[in-house]
């Protein structure tokens, strides 16, 4: 990857926004336009970015390139589980190693707070996804369901074993 990973901060918010709206409206064919925009509206607001900032045992990070924040992930440790919460890399620049980079400084920075396992979820129908998430070792343990746009959508639950 050219470029740097780095912690998020503040002035990023509306990079992330950008990222993760690109990247749903590249990724989800089964969503509406209009839910991919409420959801990253509501998930990604000014307060919600601040608490994940601040808050002990996580780590926000982006992905730098000359093209600007290319990139971000959001991980949380609970007990000695790390949560893989997001894992964005924009459609132009998907394939590059961005999102292997970002993958492995989270790790890294997670670590610091005794992990045993990380897990990842994401929807069922984000094909890239579990492609990107075997290729690093996680494999699929679980499912569930969740609502976005009054619609249960099929989630995969996916782990790696530290």
């Amino acid at each position: 990857m050219e470029g740097t990973i780095r912690p998020a901060t503040a002035d990023d918010r509306e990079a992330i926004r950008e990222v993760a709206r690109d990247t749903w409206h590249d990724t989800y064919d089964e969503l509406a336009s209009d839910v991919i925009d409420e959801t990253v509206d509501d998930w990604y607001a000014d307060d919600e970015l601040e608490r994940a900032l601040s808050k002990p045992g996580t780590a926000v990070l982006v992905a730098e390139t000359d093209d600007g924040v290319v990139g971000f992930t959001h991980g949380v440790v609970q007990e000695d589980e790390g949560n893989v919460l997001r894992m964005y890399v924009h459609p132009d620049h998907q394939r590059e190693g961005i999102g292997t980079a970002l993958h492995e400084r989270l790790r890294d920075d997670l670590a610091d707070f005794n992990m045993n396992r990380m897990q990842a979820i994401d929807l069922a129908s984000n094909e890239g996804g579990r492609t990107f998430y075997e290729d690093l070792g996680f494999t699929e343990t679980g499912g569930g369901t969740v609502e976005m746009g009054d619609e249960e959508h099929e989630e995969v639950v996916y782990t790696l074993e530290l």
